[in-house]
């Protein structure tokens, strides 16, 4: 009886060494609760939102990329694959100088915006690819798209609330653009940097309170208090005055409300793009009645913008630590003297 007890211990230990290997290989590498990606001998397979894809690992790497959203073109600079893009939508939005110079020189085209895209010229160019976020109301234009064989993957970036999620996101590009080596190198760089800065940012005794965003009309949509910026805001060492709500997306309230809610607020971050605290007053003259607007530690997403375009909402999509370094700044520039702000700008 104890030699088939032996007998049978070992046939399950060699079963699940076996099914761990087995799981090593074809394992999904989760990138956020809304993206991951599984690679065998054969395929390449990817779940991004409530889309599932699978390509032949002899298909890859794609060659010939469009790109809808500029918010993407981050992840692709980060890993110097620019060259595989043929085309994008609303250039006029694109701060990249890279692809300014290549769209001018021809080598990428320009395929519409984001009320019409000239679905007729995307055909025609033959896209390996098309990236971009998914917008319920191009259905139509989607299922034309596929009907001509071309492929669409979806990327709706904008969802993740963890920042360094986000910039993972790289090491999925790197996987469809044959740059795997420099993708998982470049996140690594941006993930140690942010947790370095993270670790500095507690250093500061002070925890100062912090508002966000600005009011639209008569509602003012603060971020909830598990979005991204609320989570920004917390590892760069301050109190966001809505930490305590549960919500990621942006809740709206009154004028009245913020203010009371902002009575001790030191910063005021995310003020959009505007550049002078007298463009606020135009909008609402009742921001001068707040104590954050009266001190003038209030800042913008401005820091680097040409024209229609801003860096903050491409390359900064990807460069959480970046962002990062910006916020702590702001809130303990005892911590980074030598340091100038990137994305972000004081308003005067």
């Amino acid at each position: 009886m104890k030699k088939y007890f032996f007998i049978i211990i070992s046939l399950f230990l060699i079963f699940s060494c076996k099914q761990k290997n087995e799981n090593s290989v074809v394992g999904w590498n989760v990138i956020s609760q809304n993206v991951s990606y599984q690679k065998d001998k054969k395929f390449f397979s990817l779940k991004s939102g409530r889309f599932s894809y699978q390509f032949k690992n002899s298909d890859l790497p794609f060659k010939k990329v469009i790109l809808l959203n500029s918010s993407l073109l981050g992840f692709i600079e980060a890993i110097n694959s620019e060259n595989n893009i043929i085309a994008v939508s609303s250039p006029e939005y694109i701060y990249s100088q890279k692809i300014k110079n290549l769209i001018k020189s021809g080598r990428i085209q320009d395929v519409g915006n984001e009320q019409k895209f000239d679905v007729e010229k995307i055909i025609s160019l033959k896209p390996d690819v098309i990236f971009t976020n998914y917008v319920p109301s191009f259905e139509n234009t989607y299922n034309l798209l596929r009907k001509n064989s071309i492929e669409i993957i979806f990327f709706d970036e904008y969802l993740e609330q963890d920042p360094l999620e986000k910039s993972a996101y790289v090491k999925v590009f790197g996987q469809l653009l044959g740059k795997i080596s420099e993708s998982e190198k470049v996140f690594g760089e941006v993930k140690s940097n942010y947790e370095n800065l993270k670790i500095s940012a507690l250093k500061s005794i002070e925890k100062p309170q912090v508002l966000v965003n600005e009011m639209y009309g008569n509602e003012w949509f603060l971020a909830g208090g598990k979005s991204n910026l609320a989570q920004f805001i917390k590892d760069a060492n301050a109190k966001y005055i809505l930490e305590e709500n549960p919500e990621s997306k942006g809740i709206p309230l009154s004028f009245e409300e913020v203010f009371v809610k902002a009575k001790d607020a030191k910063y005021w971050v995310n003020v959009s793009d505007h550049l002078a605290k007298k463009e606020l007053l135009q909008i609402n003259r009742s921001y001068a009645k707040m104590n954050v607007f009266n001190m003038g530690n209030l800042y913008s997403v401005s820091g680097k913008t040409k024209s229609k375009s801003n860096d903050y909402f491409e390359s900064g999509v990807f460069r959480a630590d970046l962002v990062l370094k910006d916020y702590i700044k702001i809130f303990h520039p005892e911590l980074l003297p030598d340091y100038n702000l990137t994305y972000m700008k004081k308003l005067k």
